[in-house]
């Protein structure tokens, strides 16, 4: 099973989601702003990425610019940034068995299938 956490008004977790109907995947659908992950998730899924918190976070969004942007914040506290403002988590991220990858663009995730 293939996991997408997807916010549907986003053009590039459209694309991607349709790239994983297109290749058979079965797919669990997250919609993470309805259903954010927890820490432990968050945690998770950053160590499957292999990347550290910053590279997940939108640093283009309103919330960032807001309430972080001229912060040095830790780790820890970038992963309680993604809890508190779900909108800050880079899309569509794509995880297969213990592999996950950002579909920036779409097709990159084509790599983990």
């Amino acid at each position: 099973m293939t996991t997408l956490y997807h916010n549907p008004r986003c053009s590039k977790s459209r694309e991607a989601l349709e790239i994983l109907n297109e290749k058979g995947e079965e797919v669990n659908v997250i919609h993470y702003l309805k259903t954010p992950p927890t820490t432990d998730e968050l945690r998770n899924l950053i160590s499957l990425l292999k990347i550290k918190p910053i590279e997940l976070i939108r640093t283009q969004e309103a919330e960032w610019k807001e309430n972080f942007k001229d912060k040095n914040l830790s780790d820890d506290e970038l992963i309680e940034a993604m809890i508190a403002f779900p909108k800050l988590i880079e899309r569509p991220i794509v995880v297969k068995n213990s592999k996950a990858i950002i579909g920036r663009p779409p097709q990159k995730i084509i790599d983990i299938l």
